[in-house]
């Protein structure tokens, strides 16, 4: 979990933007650590002489461009240092001489002052891009660190030499402090996170200078290299130490033998069912009808704007304005929730029983309805049930089906209805907030938030609510694996591939389109299913996409109620979400025929065309 912090000034702050963290647990050779590395901090970064050859060529607007870009190219030079190693200057007569977990750093001579030179010119000649002053501290941070490493960056080993190493050639050059102290002035965690301006690019710009300074606590102008076996007793050198046990472990496995874990094997082409999966038309299937009770939400308290991303640009973003990220997503903010997920979802029940009339002990099943949910034992529905204080339920289980959780949670709801012939709750939540780390496209999207649905037996003769459903599930393995959580190649982060992401909702949306538009009116009226839906409530995946889908598929967009630009993408909890606001807005004023599809991580989706009355939204 990597959750956010509030500062002093109320604004969302992600520490982990700034402060480089990698699970080593999961890298088993050096190339699959090298492989992130490269993605996070080599791809986005210039060289020191890609920085001077675009100062040469003026291919910079303003000052910020070239500040970022330094920024970028010191995160790439230290990125060994931020992800393995601490920093420790110790006078060489106390460095141990023979432990596998101390190493030093080597260099080979590098001298950076013509391009130091070129880059301070470049500088002042641009003009600055909003804040002057602010410009030039953040300036002469990264230029003096960038004028006193010691190494080009291209050069940098990832696994340090040991000290017994290192002295097997006396002639290595490694860091000499000629003044070291330990007292020499830096920035804290808490000056770092509450660090704020009124431009969201300067403020995070101006977090990373204070982390880059960091790196090199010491008088930088009073360092120099020197061979090893030059050193006197009293000479300070910086001993780099292993952050924590899983680095010293696959230090490890790198430099030793150990067996590497057998590979999954490749997964079998797809191909297609014996027979088409035909949707549920529920009045002929069914003999107890469904009812929908009640409907309550319970929205994260807290709003992470644009600019709030903007504002904790990581080392591994490509630019992007805030514009930029609502035109790509339709999103102006998503929200968060400090509660855990479990808390989040009680309150959405307790709303919707008490908006229902109905008591804990009158309710025959609980389902619940999520993809982040990290209480596995318990489930998070028997929790719930637990925690209202129902002695025994005919069912209370978890169900995955990510962001088809409500078309998955309702259909399971009107099968258990037939068996226990009382009210089935049906909860969706997700807590993203803690689960996405520095991956942009995930942070652009997702959000926390929670949905109850009390799902009662409807009075004898009269329709039901839900009238068809459909579930799907798998496709090829590029779709299967298109949202993934945990991600070991992304820190454990979840992440979304966009393209794949993009072909399984086609393919779901023409499919359910295709049969929605075979099913007969169900008020015996002239035309198909399709015809008769009032208004769509399509899972809030991504705006831009879902809209240029549906058009694709002759779905005019005015059809469709959004509110992802105010809640972000809650998976599960979305449709529910959605409906909620569509009646608080008044778009849904009198009982409706809704279809509501989703689809998402698993390759899975599925809808629910169902009858919305107002009336139960809490």
């Amino acid at each position: 979990m990597k959750p956010f912090v509030i500062n002093r000034f109320g604004r969302i702050v992600f520490p982990f933007n700034f402060f480089p963290e990698l699970d080593f647990s999961v890298f088993e050779t050096l190339d699959q650590f090298a492989a992130v590395i490269k993605r996070d901090f080599e791809e986005k970064a210039p060289t020191e002489t890609d920085i001077v050859a675009r100062v040469e060529s003026r291919g910079y607007a303003g000052r910020y461009e070239l500040l970022r870009d330094l920024a970028l190219n010191l995160f790439w030079v230290n990125r060994y240092a931020m992800t393995m190693y601490e920093k420790r200057p110790t006078r060489w007569r106390d460095v141990p001489r023979n432990r596998d977990d101390v190493f030093l750093p080597v260099f080979k001579p590098w001298d950076g002052t013509e391009l130091t030179s070129a880059i301070e010119a470049g500088y002042r000649e641009l003009a600055p891009t909003w804040d002057e002053g602010v410009e030039d501290k953040v300036f002469r941070i990264l230029l003096d660190v960038f004028r006193h490493k010691k190494g080009a960056g291209a050069e940098i080993p990832a696994i340090k030499p040991t000290v017994s190493e290192i002295l097997s050639n006396p002639k290595t050059l490694t860091y000499h402090l000629l003044a070291y102290d330990p007292d020499y002035p830096g920035y804290g965690y808490e000056e770092v996170i509450e660090c704020t301006h009124a431009v969201p690019e300067l403020e995070a710009l101006q977090r990373q200078a204070m982390v880059l300074h960091n790196q090199y606590r010491w008088a930088r102008a009073k360092t120099r290299l020197i061979e090893v076996g030059k050193l006197d007793a009293d000479d300070f050198v910086v001993v780099f130490h292993p952050r924590n046990d899983a680095v010293v472990q696959f230090i490890r496995r790198v430099k030793g033998s150990r067996r590497v874990r057998p590979q999954a094997p490749a997964p079998r082409a797809s191909r297609q069912p014996v027979a088409p999966f035909p949707p549920v038309e529920v009045r002929r299937r069914f003999r107890v009808m469904p009812r929908l009770e009640a409907l309550a939400v319970y929205k994260g308290e807290r709003a992470c704007t644009n600019d709030d991303l903007i504002r904790n640009a990581a080392y591994c973003w490509s630019p992007m304005t805030a514009d930029e990220i609502w035109k790509k997503t339709g999103i102006e903010q998503r929200v968060y929730t400090e509660l855990d997920l479990d808390h989040l979802a009680l309150l959405a029940v307790q709303k919707a029983l008490d908006k229902s009339g109905r008591r804990p002990e009158e309710i025959g099943a609980v389902l619940f309805c999520s993809c982040t949910s990290v209480k596995m034992m318990p489930s998070l529905a028997t929790w719930l049930s637990g925690q209202l204080g129902m002695l025994q339920t005919h069912a209370s289980c978890d169900i995955v089906a990510a962001c088809a959780g409500l078309p998955y949670g309702l259909s399971e709801a009107v099968r258990l209805l037939q068996e226990v012939e009382r009210p089935v709750l049906v909860v969706c939540g997700e807590k993203f907030s803690d689960k996405i780390g520095t991956v942009r496209t995930s942070r652009m999207i997702f959000g926390d938030g929670a949905a109850a649905l009390v799902v009662g037996v409807a009075p004898a003769g009269a329709p039901p609510d839900v009238e068809v459903y459909q579930t799907y599930a798998s496709g090829p393995m590029s779709e299967v694996d298109s949202i993934v959580w945990p991600n070991p190649n992304f820190d454990n982060n979840i992440t979304v591939y966009g393209p794949e992401v993009r072909a399984l909702v086609k393919r779901y949306l023409t499919q359910m389109i295709g049969e929605l538009g075979a099913l007969p009116h169900p008020d015996g009226g002239a035309g198909s299913l399709l015809d008769a839906i009032d208004l769509i409530v399509p899972h809030q995946a991504n705006k831009t996409m879902v809209v240029n889908l549906a058009r694709a598929a002759g779905i005019a967009p005015e059809r469709l109620y959004f509110n992802i630009e105010r809640v972000g993408n809650t998976s599960s909890a979305s449709i529910p979400l959605a409906i909620h606001d569509a009646v608080r807005e008044g778009v849904i004023d009198r009982p409706l025929r809704v279809f509501a599809p989703g689809f998402g991580a698993g390759a899975v989706g599925g809808y629910v065309v169902m009858r919305v009355d107002p009336a139960i939204v809490a």
